[in-house]
This record gives structure tokens, C-alpha cells and sequence, in this order.
């Protein structure tokens, strides 16, 4: 469980708390699970109560995985467990699907020996007179059982811990607090949709946070990694809560790979300690430096290597035009209109091999509209150069359907049945069941069996009808259904083994030359990261697997990014252009996807449309290439190649 990029006395010039990065979620979530053992076994050693605090969340998940696998295969007992947690919604029912309470029973306190009584969480379903009072009690049993010898953090995109938002003061007490609209948007997939995210919280205030004896914030995915430099590496400050933390004597952060990203030892080490200067690092720091000078790579100077801190470079590899060149020679030969390899041509310096000049193409899409959005233009270009692409749709995406279009459909059919004179009283009994449910819904009710089934169905349909449009038969069309995802909720089951299985089936039935996949490090328990981990395990049993030899050895896997971001400008391994008719071309496919337009149920803090996210980040992609001193395209889908 070592730290994947060291700690040194020179990164402590950046970085203002203790912070240890690892290379994946699982493995920080083990290092915080084995410390919280500890203290709890050192506690009962003294015959002494332990005080946890305890956040909610998608961050601390495989801590509570970790700590009940302990609890069951290692005798790791709750008996001597206080909890406290940080916050809960308000108003909110504790059987609500989006309480912190069921949240906590089903994550940790139903798999453990741990006391009821021992449990300890705000009250949302309290009137607004006796919060103020409630809050004031809260702190006082912390106090009364000696303070929280260990608080557990995650951190919000705009930096809040529990729910003291941007502006919480350092001595803030337990309260009522409202929401930032962000912190809303953030959890409104949760929610299915803003509309139904409460506006007010109850939380525990940032000095009770500070007086805990150990404090670790856990920052898991990409999407972190902003909030986490500002914390780590800027200012104290109130507009940035975890800030605070950088004054607690015992506190420290805990990343995965993704989330210290933006860190400064990570991002530019050189600017930190001495580096190995290889070929990936150069051409990091050289698109680095000219982005951040605003010149095409090929213009860059030995000054501006040397006022960048960038000296070493030019002193080991110099002089300025000879690195310049060979970045920009880099960064050329990324570019290619033949995604699946262009015949009868020299390959040496293209991203793909020309051979087999036709090429069997699986498209993994999590979502059934991914492969569209993400990697459209490159989609119909492997179909239109004559490739067997099949595409296989992970899961059935029947949540991000909204009820008001699940209900549309069922009228639909009906009026169908009727229009034609087709009665049939069992699908006429079905369909008027998902009506009335569907008429009668509560806000936090889970979707019957029907209304799903439903919402697939239409997903599905639009997955064909976009399959239709770029020209992919009907029987290269792979419905996996994956059943992680089948709960009818936001919240998956974690990866199983029937999941991997089926992606094993999959790609051996097809043996593909290549494979895409959604590369997302994003939320690294979201269906993308999910559906890429079955991926992975998949090729590697396949590769472990010695009947699988001949063909396995020649399958590439290409990653590509989903409709929120893109990779680094130095990561890009392919990148594929399109001119302006084939992106509108893209656009129409996207408009396939009926269900996703016009207010989605998930639609976050963006309020633009899909085929307008994909639009723009293909676009900037392209516009980066040409501010680099290549070619000007309309735009460009970007790719990187995983070695497994």
C-alpha cells in the first residue's frame, strides 16, 4: 500500500497539510479503514469508549466496505463504537431513500456489532424551533463522551466539509444551514433532479470539526482535484472550508491518483525536485508551458524555458528548438482521420496499425447514449471505412428516463392497442399498472418493476435508432444489462462477478482488433468507472487465459472521455478530427436520444444539452491543436491507449 507519488521535504513548500496520495480509491480506502481499526482496538485495550465521526457520501463507501470485511473475517468488534455523524438534509425522513440514516445503517451499522444507541445522527424531521437547541445538545454528548478521536471527511466541489459551505466561519457551531446552489446541483443525481434536493441542512460546525483529535479528509476523483489543491496548496481561507484544516495539528488528506491531479508535485514535479526527464514528462511540461504562455510549442525560447523552471530540461535535453521539435513531432502524429488504421499506408508514425485493413471494433458505451456523445464523429468514421463495429450498451440507463417520458410512452401504447383494435388485457394491465403508479409517485419512492422495464425500453430504442443513423446492423448490437446497475436507484450494487463474466463473453465472441471504452476517473464509484473496471478484469483474465493467445496479443483498448471533459492535451494518443458536416452529422445522432433533451434528470450544475457539451469540448480540443501550431480542424475526439 505504498504511496504512489512520494511526500518530500521540498513538496512541503506547496503543500500546507500532511497529505499522502495512493494509486487507486480501494487502496486509500484500506489505509483510513486500517487506522480506524487501530483506534478502536486501542481503545478497548483501555476498556475506553471510541468516538468516530463519520461523513456520508460516495467518498467513504470502501471504508465502510473495508471496516465490515474486518468486522466479519477479522473479529473487528463496534461494541465500544460512539458515532457521530457530520450532517443530515432537513426537512428529512430517516426512511427516506436519501436520508443519511439509511444511508449509514445500510452502508455500515446494519453489517456490524455496533449499538443502536451508540449511533448518532442530526435529525431532519425536527420543527424549525427545536433545531437550535437540538444542535447545542448534539455537541454536548461529543463533549460528555470526551470529543471525536477520529473525524472522517470527504470535501465538496466548492470545498464545504459536513455542510459548512463557503463562508463558514472557523468557529462555527452545529446549525441550520442553507445549501449552495452547487452543493445542491452536485447531489441533484441522487436527488433525480435539483427540483427535489432539499435547500437546508443540519451540520456539524467546522470548530467541533477542528477540536476532533484526528481529522483525515478523504478526496477521491478527478472532479476533486481543483478543491483539493486550493485546500492543500492556497490560503486559508473561509471561502474554501477544508482550508481550516491546514491549522489542525493531526489532520491529513488522503487522495487517490485522479483527485492530485492539480496538485503541485504531481502536475509540474520539476517545479518540486529533480526529474527523469522521458519522453511523457517532456511532453507534459512543454504543452504546459505553452498553454500557459499562450504560444504555438514551436516558438518557444531557452528564456522562457528558464523562467518557468524549466532550466533542467533545457540543460539535459536542450537546446529549445530541439525539444520544441520532437513535442511537436509528438503531437503531430496524434492526429489521424483512420481511427481503425489506414490501408496500405506507413504506419510507424500513426496511432493505429494499417493491419487487418478491416478491423473487427467493439464500442463499450456505460450509458446508451455514450458511444454518440463521446466519441460520435470516430464512431461513424470506423463504420464508414468499412470496419465491423459492434456496440455494446453496459447498462440499460432506465433512471435517467424521466417519469413525465415514461408515462408519454405508456399512453403511447395504449392509444396503440386501441387504435388497431389489439386487445390484449395482460399489456393492458401492465402499462395501466405503470400509470397509476406513476400518477400517484412519491418524491423519494422507488420505480416498480413496469415503470423500469419501461424506461429501458425506451433507451433501447433510441440506442437502435442512433445505431440506425451510423449504419450498424441490428445483430451488432450487444444489450448487456449489466445487473450492478439494476436496482432502480441512483446507488449501484458494486462490481460482481456475473458482470465480469459478461464482459468476458462479449469481447471473446467478437475477438476485437480494437476496443473503446469511457475512460472516466471522474466519480470513481460511478456506473463509468464501474463499467471500465469491467473492462479491465475482463481483458486480463481474457489475456491470463492461454486459449485466448492468438487473437488477444492484437486487441487495442482506446479510453475515451465522456461529455463533461477531455483528457490533458499531453495524454492524447489519437486524436481524431471532423469537419463541420460531420459534426453536425454527430449532432443528429445525439438528437436520437429524445429522452436526454430538453431537461434531463441528471442533468448536474450544467445546464447546456448534451450535443452542445460534446460540441464544445470537441471544439476546444481542436482550437488547443492549432493554439499549439498544428493544423486547424472544426473539431477533435481524443483518445488514449491502455496497455493491460
Amino acid at each position: 500500500m505504498a504511496v504512489l507519488i512520494p511526500d518530500s521535504e521540498l513538496s512541503k513548500r506547496f503543500e500546507k497539510v500532511p497529505t499522502a496520495i495512493f494509486s487507486n480509491a480501494g487502496i486509500a480506502s484500506k489505509v483510513v479503514a486500517i487506522e480506524i481499526a487501530q483506534i478502536i482496538r486501542s481503545k478497548q485495550m483501555l476498556n475506553k469508549p471510541c468516538i468516530l465521526g463519520l461523513a456520508t457520501g460516495s467518498t467513504p463507501k470502501g471504508v465502510y466496505k473495508e471496516l465490515i470485511r474486518m468486522h466479519r473475517e477479522e473479529g473487528l468488534s463496534f461494541r465500544n463504537v460512539i458515532t457521530f455523524n457530520l450532517d443530515e438534509y432537513y426537512p428529512m425522513q430517516p426512511d427516506s431513500l436519501y436520508s443519511y440514516v439509511r444511508f449509514m445503517k445500510e452502508q455500515l451499522f446494519n453489517h456490524v456489532d455496533i449499538l443502536p444507541e451508540n449511533c448518532h445522527i442530526p435529525d431532519g424531521t425536527l420543527s424549525k424551533e427545536r433545531i437550535a437547541s437540538f444542535c447545542r445538545d448534539y455537541e454536548s454528548r461529543i463533549e460528555m463522551n470526551g470529543g471525536i478521536d477520529f473525524q472522517l471527511l470527504g470535501i465538496g466541489g466548492n470545498g464545504h466539509i459536513g455542510f459548512n459551505e463557503p463562508g463558514s466561519t472557523s468557529n462555527s457551531k452545529t446549525r441550520l444551514v442553507a445549501l449552495d446552489h452547487s452543493t445542491r446541483a452536485a447531489a441533484s443525481q441522487e436527488f433525480n433532479g435539483l427540483h427535489n434536493v432539499p435547500r437546508t441542512a443540519i451540520t456539524l460546525g467546522v470548530s467541533a470539526i477542528l477540536h476532533a483529535k484526528r481529522v483525515v479528509l478523504m478526496a477521491l476523483g478527478e472532479h476533486k482535484s481543483r478543491i483539493v489543491k486550493a485546500s492543500i496548496e492556497g490560503p486559508v481561507s473561509e471561502h474554501v472550508p477544508a482550508s481550516y484544516l491546514q491549522n489542525h495539528p493531526h489532520a491529513t488528506f488522503i487522495l487517490d491518483e485522479a483527485s492530485a491531479t492539480d496538485l503541485t508535485r504531481v502536475k509540474t514535479p520539476w517545479l518540486v525536485d529533480t526529474c527523469i526527464w522521458d519522453k511523457k514528462l517532456i511532453k507534459k511540461a512543454v504543452t504546459g508551458l505553452a498553454v500557459s504562455l499562450k504560444k504555438p510549442v514551436l516558438k518557444l525560447t531557452d528564456k522562457d524555458y528558464n523562467d518557468n523552471g524549466m532550466g533542467e530540461l533545457v540543460a539535459q535535453h536542450g537546446p529549445a528548438y530541439d525539444i520544441n521539435l520532437e513535442v511537436f513531432n509528438q503531437l503531430q502524429n496524434t492526429i489521424t482521420g483512420w481511427p481503425g488504421g489506414k490501408p496500405n499506408a506507413d504506419d510507424s508514425k500513426r496511432p493505429e496499425r494499417a493491419l487487418p485493413a478491416v478491423k473487427r471494433v467493439l464500442i463499450f458505451s456505460p450509458h446508451p447514449d455514450d458511444d454518440i456523445i463521446s466519441m460520435g464523429g470516430t464512431f461513424m468514421r470506423l463504420q464508414d471505412q468499412g470496419h465491423d463495429v459492434h456496440v455494446a450498451y453496459q447498462t440499460s440507463g432506465n433512471i435517467a428516463v424521466s417519469d413525465e417520458e415514461a408515462l408519454r410512452y405508456a399512453d403511447f401504447v395504449t392509444g396503440f392497442d386501441q387504435k388497431f383494435g389489439l386487445n390484449n388485457s395482460e399489456i393492458d394491465a401492465i402499462y395501466q399498472n405503470a400509470k397509476e403508479f406513476l400518477k400517484n409517485k412519491k418524491q423519494s419512492e422507488k420505480d416498480i418493476d413496469e415503470v423500469r422495464q419501461i424506461k429501458g425500453l425506451i433507451r433501447v430504442s433510441e440506442a437502435k435508432a442512433t445505431c440506425r443513423f451510423v449504419g450498424i446492423p441490428d445483430n451488432n448490437v450487444h444489450l448487456m444489462n449489466l445487473p450492478f446497475y439494476e436496482t432502480g436507484m441512483v446507488q449501484k450494487k458494486p462490481l460482481g462477478e456475473e458482470d465480469i463474466q459478461l464482459t468476458v463473453d462479449l469481447i471473446k465472441q467478437i475477438k476485437p482488433h480494437q476496443i473503446y471504452a469511457a475512460g472516466d476517473l471522474a466519480d470513481p464509484h460511478g456506473t463509468h468507472k464501474v463499467c471500465l473496471d469491467a473492462v479491465f478484469e475482463a481483458l486480463r483474465r481474457l489475456k491470463d487465459d492461454p486459449e485466448n493467445q492468438d487473437w488477444i496479443k492484437d486487441c487495442w483498448l482506446w479510453l475515451y472521455r465522456g461529455a463533461w471533459q477531455e483528457w490533458d492535451i499531453h495524454q492524447i494518443e489519437m486524436a481524431v478530427p471532423m469537419s463541420p458536416d460531420q459534426v453536425l452529422r454527430k449532432r443528429y445522432g445525439i438528437f436520437k436520444h429524445q429522452s436526454q433533451k430538453d431537461g434531463v434528470v441528471f442533468q448536474g450544475s450544467d445546464s447546456r444539452e448534451f450535443w452542445q457539451r460534446a460540441e464544445e469540448r470537441n471544439k476546444a480540443t481542436a482550437d488547443l491543436y492549432n493554439k499549439l501550431g498544428l493544423p486547424e480542424y472544426e473539431a477533435i475526439e481524443a483518445f488514449v491507449r491502455y496497455l493491460y
